[in-house]
């Protein structure tokens, strides 16, 4: 069935991987990513070393969600938070225990960005691939783990049995060798006049096209593009998440991919998609780093407070929910079954907040609700 659909992949092309970019087509795309970038940038400096810390495990923890669910798994968030929280040494107290497969994830993330001078090395692609499998198993099928696949085909198709039509083939086992010696010699020595984000953006591109594991390659791709993107810029690179991007986008990611692997060695049509989803990406954590920022300021105004434990939770909750995300507003019923309170106790604790000046009260009888204080909303 492949010789059905295979005209010609990139890595056929006599010239690869000599990749031609369009500078002039390519100009306005990366300063509007790098305007968007150099604001989060801005952004981020507000924050002290803590809420720093916060920012990064939220985006942190969208990435690995994210790039999870582009390939089609489902991992829990507040798992992910817990394992990000703990490695980085913030409180983790009331966050629930980790599975070893969402420790591991956190790990790989947490590697990609946060050691951006380390060479990159096949050795180190293939314990971030190992780390997503700590079974050594895909689903009930045994793969190759921190190794490079083998001899085997490795396509992408689509389609029932008898019928399936081969959207990528990639290069051949025995030719992985020299093509990710290539790859990462050129990743670890890239031309000098060549733009960071054009830089990560044809890597990832690159990788995905050698496709040189046996399972794992998007995921692994990923964090080759948060390192790359590290590299570029240590501070930025924290603050916004491009797979949470791809995951939103995810038919236009896998189109973008589809159509420089059928086409000539010109990257510049996807370079400047991946530019455009760079700046989209900034532009939506703009929204993580003043949450942020809203929470952290108001637990400094109101830090003098007596506050229990319960009252804690909740308002933590109302907080991380940002403008808007507790609909209704908190009410007496919210809030018991948040804190596991009984009703009378709830009404008690949230009256007490009112008094504090924590919360806002707004309506009556039924109708009553509690809100954080205009411009403590986010």
């Amino acid at each position: 069935m492949a010789a059905k659909y295979l005209k010609h992949w990139i890595w056929q092309d006599p010239h690869w991987p000599a990749f031609v970019l369009d500078a002039g087509a390519l100009a306005a795309p990366l300063a509007a990513a790098r305007r968007a970038q150099g604001e989060i940038a801005g952004m981020a400096r507000l924050l002290d070393s803590e809420a720093e810390l916060n920012a990064q495990v939220e985006v942190l923890t969208r990435e690995g969600v994210a790039t999870s669910a582009i390939e089609g798994e489902k991992v829990d968030a507040a798992a992910v938070r817990s394992s990000l929280a703990r490695r980085l040494g913030l409180p983790t107290a009331s966050l629930p225990p980790v599975p070893r497969a969402v420790d591991a994830l956190a790990e790989v993330l947490l590697d990609a960005n946060r050691a951006p001078q380390r060479p990159m090395t096949l050795e180190v692609l293939g314990a971030w691939q190992a780390a997503l499998f700590p079974t050594g198993r895909s689903g009930l099928h045994e793969i190759r783990i921190g190794t490079l696949r083998g001899d085997a085909p490795m396509q992408i198709v689509s389609g029932p049995i008898g019928r399936e039509r081969v959207h990528y083939e990639a290069p051949p086992g025995d030719r992985l060798p020299a093509e990710m010696k290539r790859l990462l010699g050129w990743f670890n020595k890239p031309p000098p006049d060549l733009d960071g984000l054009l830089r990560a953006g044809l890597a990832h591109a690159w990788f995905e096209l050698v496709h040189p594991f046996e399972d794992g390659n998007g995921r692994v791709g990923r964090a080759l593009l948060d390192r790359a993107l590290a590299q570029d810029d240590p501070r930025a690179s924290r603050f916004f998440s491009m797979s949470a991007r791809f995951e939103k986008v995810r038919d236009e990611y896998y189109a973008a991919l589809g159509d420089l692997c059928r086409g000539g060695l010109d990257a510049t049509p996807w370079l400047a998609w991946f530019l455009a989803q760079v700046q989209a990406a900034a532009r939506v954590s703009e929204d993580t780093v003043h949450g942020v920022l809203t929470t952290a300021r108001y637990w400094l105004a109101h830090a003098p407070k007596a506050l229990g434990e319960r009252q804690k939770k909740a308002l933590g909750a109302m907080l991380a929910a940002g403008p808007g995300g507790f609909t209704g507003g908190m009410t007496n019923k919210k809030y018991a079954h948040l804190t596991k309170a009984s009703p009378a106790t709830a009404q008690r604790d949230l009256a007490q907040l009112v008094e504090l000046g924590c919360l806002v009260l707004v309506g009556a009888g039924r109708g009553a609700r509690y809100e954080l204080p205009e411009g403590e909303a986010g």
